[in-house]
């Protein structure tokens, strides 16, 4: 076991401390037949040992990286509750060190001044390249100018790296790992032109999100986003042919289902475009609305096509692609549209896609498992608004009733804005929690920049 020194032992120190203190305290408790039922989680034993054997410093040779996006403390509570139970536990309450991250942005051309509520592209391109930006920006700074990212800098080193998304690909969360615009709109050629002229290429920039990623060539790239490929590049090499085009000229495998996914190889990178815009939703229920819903439960998405992949899915089959290389690999997998339906006041979209996220982390702690120089860490880029209120509350609100695993009622409440607007990210810090090399340094209160500097100890890159 690596030793860890100065404010890190520290924390690490504190909270061994506070286990040992509590499992002693508690000890004579643990026979107690008052604890609720089977589903109870054992959390009275002394995990001093554990926690012990987690905190590993040295090198990754592997990086996975799972972003819940809008997935605050609680959206997790919401889907724990539903889909597992008050005492059940998700596959990432499993991993043995958290802590939690401070995400603000800041303000356009003056860095010194906080914007206390991030947007998913600032809060991506503070983990991605270590630095705050203002809200819109991808993959630049406060004044615009472009940043090196965990992805680039991987590649640069060695690694094989991937993104992977159940969003469009040209998103603000997958976009700002290879990606430089100062406008997250900018996703095709024709929206650059339009909104971003200084990163168009007929301008003389680096291109559109879409071409941008295709020039960084990640290993894979798989979520949604088909139409921006389609559009037609403006100027340079492949002027008049679209952007699909140029990634078949970088040498992508083009996959756009689950078999051919599936039938891809390791010896070429992989562009996944599964829909032309979001993918599907996996569960459906009724909206949140003022004065409230029946209680109800979720169903599955009858109308997902079996021909698309889940992020579950999309994960194990990064892993089996990435893994073909002597040096190691970066992966970065979202969870889209958890924070999507918590705009739309949709809770059991919301929940469905918390589930697939946690399916996803479940896929990624069996490889780690299996390949112990392997760093998982699971977080969020920000909060959002769906909170658990009392059954009789007044609110003003929209609320909708869920019966959860446990047969008992949950009302969940969204109010940052009135009925059928756009619900709101909010400023809260957020949960990280990591396994593996370098994890302990999720520990305590950091920020989002922390991450990426986590990223390249792990990795051991500049």
């Amino acid at each position: 076991m690596a030793v860890l020194s100065g404010p890190r032992r520290g924390i690490a120190s504190g909270i061994l401390g506070v286990v040992v203190f509590v499992g002693a305290a508690c000890a004579t408790a643990q026979g107690d037949s008052s604890q609720t039922p089977s589903t109870q989680v054992e959390s009275s034993v002394d995990r001093t040992d554990v926690l012990l054997r987690a905190i590993q410093g040295g090198r990754a040779r592997n990086v996975i990286l799972f972003i819940g996006d809008g997935m605050g403390d609680s959206e997790i509570t919401i889907a724990r509750n539903y889909a597992k139970g008050a005492a059940g536990r998700l596959a990432m309450d499993a991993l043995p060190l958290t802590g939690a991250y401070t995400t603000y942005a800041v303000t356009r051309g003056d860095p010194s001044k906080p914007d206390y509520v991030t947007d998913s592209s600032a809060s991506a391109t503070a983990w991605a390249t270590g630095k705050k930006t203002y809200n819109g920006a991808i993959g630049v700074d406060a004044h615009g100018q472009p940043l090196p990212t965990i992805l680039e800098l991987a590649k640069r080193n060695g690694f094989r790296t991937g993104d992977v998304t159940t969003a469009e690909v040209q998103d603000s969360t997958p976009a700002a790992l290879g990606a430089h615009v100062v406008e997250r709109a900018c996703k095709g050629p024709d929206e650059t032109s339009a909104k971003c002229a200084v990163n168009a290429k007929e301008n003389g920039g680096a291109g559109s999100i879409a071409e941008q990623l295709v020039q960084t060539r990640p290993d894979v790239l798989l979520g949604g986003g088909a139409k921006y490929f389609r559009q037609t590049v403006k100027a340079g090499p492949f002027a008049g042919k679209t952007v699909l085009d140029q990634a078949k000229a970088a040498d992508y495998q083009v996959v756009t289902d689950a078999n051919s996914l599936r039938d891809a190889h390791a010896d070429k990178p992989v562009l996944g475009l599964f829909t032309d815009g979001n993918m599907d939703l996996q569960w459906t229920g009724p909206g949140a609305k003022v004065g409230g819903t029946a209680p109800t439960t979720c169903q599955p998405n009858t109308a997902l096509p079996a021909s698309q992949p889940k992020l579950a899915d999309m994960t194990r089959r990064a892993l089996d692609l990435l893994e073909h290389n002597d040096k190691g690999f970066f992966l970065q997998v979202e969870g889209a549209s958890i924070d999507k339906q918590d705009h739309a006041a949709n809770p059991c979209g919301q929940i469905g896609e918390t589930i697939g996220f946690d399916d996803a982390v479940a896929a990624g702690m069996t490889y780690a498992k299996n390949h112990p120089d392997t760093l998982v860490i699971v977080t969020a880029d920000h909060g959002h608004t769906s909170q658990i209120i009392p059954n009789d509350a007044k609110s003003p609100g929209q609320t909708a009733t869920l019966v959860t695993h446990d047969g008992a009622p949950m009302t969940i409440n969204y109010a940052t804005n009135p009925a059928g607007q756009s619900q709101e990210h909010t400023g809260t810090q957020v949960r990280i929690a990591g396994y593996g090399p370098q994890a302990a340094n999720v520990v305590g209160v950091t920020d989002q920049t922390d991450l990426f500097h986590t990223l390249c100890r792990a990795l051991g890159i500049q």
